[in-house]
């Protein structure tokens, strides 16, 4: 077996140790049935109590209130930039908060069923901040608010939940900062999310929605694209992703041990802040993109002096173990991704390496 190396990649993302150990101990034989999780019926006993399992856990680890449902649907967060406005804005405006590139991404969506409205973009200034909560001027009128909690590619994050205060429904796009912190899900109407950075593998994608919301869809929509049929078929209007679900079960069972979402906050803060520390006391070789004040604690975006250097540094770093390291291909630069498995042994370990790499360099 080669060398578990350290995998900063943005997603799919490193999954815990202990989750992939159980499923691989479990790969050929789930709770000693003589079959696989991938090869057992989702309408199986064993199979409804592993999707009563990661229900369960998520909904025990995020406090969802009762009045809540929680969906494992498929498309990732893509198909919901279309499936939210279907769903809710037609013949209707909505408001938009446009913080990075996957805003933008659910905007152009968006824009095919109705009128978005942006009440705040960061666009002018390469996307390197988020909105004072004054800012933000919403329509009392808006089917709904959407905007993205935290924005892989620039590594933009809000370090406060959005709160109309029930005038407008929120919408979030959490996709690689939930399970990390806790979150008050009352002020939200709906949250979706892909699985692949927090939450378990790719292929699935987490939605919670609320009960008025799901009341709220109009009749004869496209079922796979209809919460309310969604809900009524408990995830199962059609074969879900089976192993994906099993993973994400696996998954909230680690963090309860870990402690819950209070405790991985913590830690995800601490990580961070090693990273961030070696950022700004490089004199300027090594450049954050993100307002301080907005930093992501899940991907760690910078710049190197040129691109050149950046190159030879990301390649350098995957000599060493220390893989995607190189930035999303639109904006360039560096970006570490620390999602909650990520070690911190291995945010040190990259921290050791820029030190050098900056020493050989500056």
């Amino acid at each position: 077996m080669a060398e578990k190396i350290y995998n900063f990649s943005a997603g799919p993302a490193v999954l815990p140790t202990p989750v992939l150990e159980k499923a691989r101990d479990e790969m050929f034989s789930f709770g000693g049935c003589g079959m696989s999780v991938m090869e057992i019926s989702h309408r199986s006993k064993q199979f409804e109590g592993v999707l009563a399992a990661a229900e369960n856990g998520i909904r025990e680890l995020l406090a969802v209130p009762d009045n809540y449902r929680i969906l494992f649907l498929q498309g990732g967060a893509t198909l919901q930039f279309s499936m939210v406005p279907i769903n809710y804005m037609a013949g209707r405006s909505a408001d938009y908060v446009i913080t990075g590139a996957w805003g933008k991404k659910a905007l152009k969506e968006a824009k095919r069923c109705g009128t978005p409205n942006v009440i705040y973009t960061s666009a002018e200034n390469g996307f390197r901040s988020v909105p004072d909560p004054e800012e933000l001027k919403f329509e009392p009128d808006a089917a709904y608010l959407h905007y993205t909690s935290n924005e892989t590619i620039e590594g933009v994050e809000f370090k406060y939940e959005i709160d109309t205060a029930g005038q407008v429904p929120v919408v979030c796009d959490a996709s690689s900062n939930i399970l990390s912190k806790p979150l008050d899900i009352a002020k939200y109407a709906l949250i979706y999310a892909g699985a692949q950075k927090n939450i378990g593998p790719s292929g699935v994608t987490l939605v919670i929605i609320r009960d008025d919301m799901v009341a709220k869809v109009p009749e004869n929509q496209h079922s796979m694209l209809d919460y309310r049929v969604q809900v009524e078929n408990d995830s199962m209007l059609n074969t879900p992703n089976t192993w994906g679900i099993y993973i994400i079960s696996l998954v909230c069972e680690w963090l309860r041990g870990k402690g819950g979402l209070v405790e991985m906050e913590k830690l995800n803060e601490e990580k961070a802040a090693i990273l961030y520390n070696a950022i700004d006391s490089s004199d300027g070789f090594y450049t954050g993109h993100a307002d301080r004040d907005c930093r992501s604690l899940m991907n760690v975006t910078f710049r190197l002096p040129s691109e050149d250097l950046e190159k030879q540094f990301a390649a350098e770093a995957t000599a060493l173990g220390l893989d995607g390291l190189k930035g999303h291909r639109s904006v360039g630069g560096i970006r570490a991704s620390i999602y909650n498995a990520f070690p911190r042994e291995g945010v040190v370990a990259l921290v050791d390496f820029m030190q050098d790499f900056a020493r050989r360099n500056g």
